[in-house]
Order: C-alpha cells, then structure tokens, then sequence
C-alpha cells in the first residue's frame, strides 16, 4: 500500500494539483504542484494524493504515517461490519411431523433474519427413497411458511439421497 500512494515528489508530474480538506491559512483550491509541495514543507508535512481523477490529482497536506494509519482503520471498519452470508442446513426426514416442522422452520426464521441462506433437504435411508413425493410436499410447505422472509434460490431437486432446496432472504 505505501509504494501505490503518490506523494511530495511523485506528484511533480502534475502540473497543477487541488489541495482539499484545509482550515488552516492554506484555502481549498488549485495550486502548481511546486507550490503545493513547498507549503507542505514548511508545515513539515507531506503533499497526499487522495484520489485519481482525470485531470487534476486531488491531494491533502497531511503527515503521511498519520495517513496511513487512518486508512487501515476505515478498511479493518470495513470489514467488521461486513456480514458473511453462510449456509445453514436444515434436515428432514420423509416422515417428519409438525411439531418437528414448526421447530425447524422457528430456526431457520432467524437464520434468513441474520441474513444467512437456508438448505433444507429431507434425507431418505434405504428405502425411504420410494417416498419422494413426502419429501417434495414438506419443502414446498417449508418454502411458502417462509415465503414472507425468502425467496427459493435454488428449486428442489433430487441429488443422491438427498432431496434439497435453498432459500435466500428477501431484501428489505
């Protein structure tokens, strides 16, 4: 990161550069990089390019390290409140009851709450596999339960021994 940010010297490519972000006797506006540069240094400070833009760099007299370190902090900000979506399952058996149901479904409500995806499958053992059709009535029961709250991402379907479906929440 310290080699991708221009400053002092490597701004004397520019001709002219805006120096945003001052209180002090410096007023925001356009200046000659040289100029630019000198008054930094008489501030013992550096000449910052904060942004690229087409013509003219935008730059901020700033103690570089101080810099630096704010921007770290804003990423490490960043991505404390980034939310990894995951996958929670939920199984079902071809056979299982309401009470059951409505426990599972309980579950999954705060897991599309949080924001995470739900895959819900029913599970068929030997010869269980003959009864699809329970398993395919309670995942289409599950998904219009949480109709409300989800989307279908994924349709049911048949792979293996599993018969599985994926629900997204909705966006608000």
């Amino acid at each position: 990161m310290v080699n991708e940010i221009p400053i002092n010297e490597d701004l004397l490519q520019y001709p002219k550069v805006r120096i945003v972000g001052e209180e002090d006797e410096t007023k925001n506006g356009i200046y000659d990089t040289e100029n630019a540069l000198e008054i930094a240094r008489q501030r013992s400070l550096d000449l910052v390019q904060i942004t690229i833009s087409n013509e003219i760099p935008i730059c901020r007299i700033v103690e570089y390290s101080k810099y630096l370190y704010e921007q770290k902090k804003k990423e490490k900000e960043k991505k404390a409140k980034q939310h990894i979506i995951q996958v929670k399952e939920i199984r079902f058996g071809p056979n299982t009851n309401d009470h059951d149901f409505e426990f599972k479904k309980k579950h999954a409500e705060t897991f599309l709450k949080d924001g995470d995806k739900v895959k819900a499958y029913v599970f068929f053992k030997g010869r269980s596999i003959i009864y699809q059709q329970y398993g395919m009535d309670i995942l289409t029961r599950f998904a219009e339960a949480l109709s409300p709250i989800s989307k279908i991402e994924v349709e049911p379907k048949l792979e293996g021994k599993k018969l599985f479906m994926v629900l997204a929440p909705k966006k608000s």
